[in-house]
């Protein structure tokens, strides 16, 4: 992997499934179970090629809206990618994190996801994140609320809140922020995600549909951001 812009954290928007179902003419919740295969080559291959973490944007807080069997499919699918997917994961390397409010799953996910972050805590390689259940102003709302409540209990003191202290009360904590953002699918906006970190992150939006997002697509979305010219707002 090409290294002139330092790459370390990748963000994904995975988008379309549903449309990559509709166009097959199948049933969504099979868009969706071959968005969850597609995302497994691609973390192993962000793991093979250096990438120190990845961030996924699994389902936001406004994903709810969607239709009963359509959420019940998802949170199953989950559930079932998590036992699957954290022994494998465990055996290469790779760390399991979750990002989100969490308190709204059921107790059978919430066991799988505690499962999946205490069997790959110690691992060394990629730290891979599953943004869950996850909003970006709720994100920065409950930081707020968290930075409140320790001030309040004499924990921080007003003076020593800034940018690096008031990321740590995100769900990203200390993690560096994403350098390139992904979204497939050919939309061309955030939906909620990561708003505080991907301030400046690199862009790129591409057409084709997550389900069949490949390696060779990440290897170009990497070359592509390797030319890029990184200026952190300066001119």
């Amino acid at each position: 992997m090409e290294e002139q812009n330092n790459l370390k954290h990748i963000a994904i928007i995975m988008d379309g499934n549903r449309r990559w179902a509709k166009q097959r003419n199948l049933p969504v919740k099979l868009g969706h179970k071959q968005g969850a295969e597609t995302l497994k080559k691609i973390v192993r291959h962000a793991n093979n090629i250096g990438v120190e973490y990845l961030t996924v944007y699994a389902f936001s807080t406004e994903n709810w809206k969607r239709s009963e069997e359509e959420v019940s499919a998802l949170m199953k699918l989950l559930e079932a990618y998590l036992a699957d997917f954290t022994e494998d994961a465990d055996s290469e390397n790779i760390v399991i994190r979750v990002l989100g409010d969490l308190t709204a799953l059921s107790p059978a996910l919430q066991k799988s996801i505690d499962s999946a972050i205490e069997r790959t805590k110690m691992n060394t390689g990629i730290v891979f994140n599953i943004a869950l259940n996850y909003g970006g102003r709720n994100e920065i709302v409950n930081a707020t609320k968290g930075i409140i409540e320790d001030v309040k209990n004499g924990k921080l003191n007003v003076e020593d809140l800034d940018e690096a202290k008031f990321s740590e009360y995100l769900y990203t904590g200390t993690i560096p922020d994403p350098d390139l953002l992904i979204r497939t699918s050919g939309e061309v906006r955030l939906s909620g995600f990561l708003p505080w970190q991907l301030v400046y992150s690199e862009f790129l939006f591409i057409e084709k549909l997550w389900p069949d997002f490949t390696e060779e697509d990440l290897d170009q979305a990497i070359a592509q951001f390797n030319k890029r010219n990184r200026k952190f707002g300066a001119k």
